[in-house]
């Protein structure tokens, strides 16, 4: 009988084994490959980055010099359907598109304000010269609206990178204006992967029944996110079962980030540093990212639907209250009508816990993610405040998921074609694999 483990080590094997194949046969060269089959390789010899809910930034070949354009700007972002604010962000999106380069290019970014003040940006974790660096004032002069300025340098390292402003940073970091910067080896990886994905850790304090996140909030958060969205917006993560997948995760949130990913034992690779060589490798199942830090992690892709999400509790759920007194085990039968005839936004905790909640969401989620937020305000007997999101949704095959925030689906599947990143549905178990009731 084979083991998983024996499993997992013969497609592993395999997935290698069709790379130095498809490698021996020119096959590595093709050209770059559209958003949906991003298995194939770019003329660089490295596979396209996946950025969920996002985008990879084109650019223009100038003089030798990979060219590229971010505009910083307001924009309405979209953290889950029924929940819109205004924020700032670059080229209409936040997080911004996620540059891709080689180790050894040089490249050109140019920088146009159009935000109501000045700004910069920091290249998070890059070498580069000091003048380059954007810290406004300290090495460079502020960008002030309406101007254009072009950072220019030559990377000198490969790895997991972000960039951000250094200009009112604390407003405007959290109002979303951040993005992920990757630099690829430019001898290519002894151990290829099949798929590579990223995505930016954040938090945001867009209180309920408003519509702009507040920077002055250090701590008491209501939404978390992954690559600002909150589950079940998140794209899921798709692969084929035996192909290597990594995944790469920046920080730019205000609390670290315990990230855990079920049934599988991953391997910790590397970081802002590049790839770490083989020895330094190690196995987990959950990683902390830490404030301002990268970390990549790759697996071998074993079949099924598998949770991927922040072990911080109160990270996988939106709308948080915070200080509120505890009902459990209290009869409130009765109560909450005659507290939300004076506070239209109270929702009770509940007897027996949020349970009940979820079970009244499950029942108005059949009209898909839309559905579910207004089944929260509307027919369930909870009332909320406006462009505010339940603090626990989602429905899969079985029920309520029960969760928001930091949350996402690693989806495997034994059938799924190569460079197809389409959402493939619910998980079919095999015959006898799953628990079932006996009492």
């Amino acid at each position: 009988m084979i083991t998983r483990r024996e499993l997992l080590f013969s497609t592993g094997v395999a997935a290698l084994g069709l790379g130095l194949l498809r490698r021996a046969r020119g096959l590595e060269t093709a050209p770059m490959a559209p958003a949906d089959t991003a298995h194939a390789r770019h003329t660089q010899s490295y596979v396209p980055v996946r950025t969920l809910n996002g985008s990879t930034l084109p650019y223009k070949i100038k003089g030798g010099v990979k060219e590229f354009h971010l505009v910083a700007e307001e924009i309405e972002h979209e953290f889950a359907p029924g929940s819109k604010a205004k924020c700032w962000g670059y080229n209409g999106t936040t997080p911004g598109p996620t540059i891709e380069a080689v180790e050894g290019d040089r490249v050109r970014i140019l920088v146009t304000n159009k935000l109501p003040e000045h700004t910069t940006i920091h290249w998070h974790g890059i070498l580069l010269p000091s003048g380059m660096d954007g810290v406004g004032g300290l090495s460079q002069p502020h960008i002030k609206p309406g101007e254009t300025y072009a950072y220019e340098f030559t990377l000198r390292q490969h790895g997991t990178h972000m960039y951000h402003p250094h200009a009112d940073e604390m407003v405007q970091m959290a109002v979303g204006m951040m993005g992920m910067f990757i630099i690829h080896p430019r001898d290519g990886e002894e151990l290829p992967v099949d798929r590579d994905y990223c995505f930016l850790l954040h938090n945001w304090a867009l209180h309920p029944g408003t519509y702009r996140p507040d920077p002055s909030i250090l701590q008491d958060f209501d939404l978390w996110t992954f690559n600002s969205k909150v589950f079940p917006a998140i794209d899921p993560i798709v692969a084929a079962t035996g192909e290597r997948v990594r995944v790469r995760m920046g920080n730019l949130s205000m609390w670290n980030h315990p990230i855990h990913l079920h049934g599988h034992q991953f391997w910790v690779t590397g970081s802002d540093g590049g790839r770490w060589p083989k020895s330094l490798w190690r196995t987990e199942a959950t990683e902390i990212v830490s404030v301002g830090q990268t970390r990549d992690i790759e697996f071998v892709a074993y079949p099924g639907d598998w949770a991927l999400h922040c072990h911080m509790a109160h990270h996988t759920m939106n709308a948080m209250g915070h200080g509120i007194a505890n009902p459990l085990g209290v009869d409130q039968s009765g109560i909450a009508a005659k507290i939300q005839s004076l506070l239209p936004g109270y929702i009770p905790m509940g007897k027996g816990g949020m349970a009940e909640h979820s079970e009244h969401l499950a029942m108005a989620a059949k009209g898909g993610h839309g559905g579910m937020h207004h089944g929260m305000q509307h027919g369930t007997g909870f009332d909320g405040p406006r462009n505010t999101l339940p603090m626990m949704w989602g429905k899969g095959q079985f029920g309520a998921i029960e969760m928001g925030g930091m949350f996402t689906v690693v989806k495997v599947r034994d059938d799924l074609a190569q460079g197809d990143y389409r959402d493939p549905g619910w998980y079919e178990n095999p015959r006898g694999t799953i628990a079932w009731r006996v009492g």
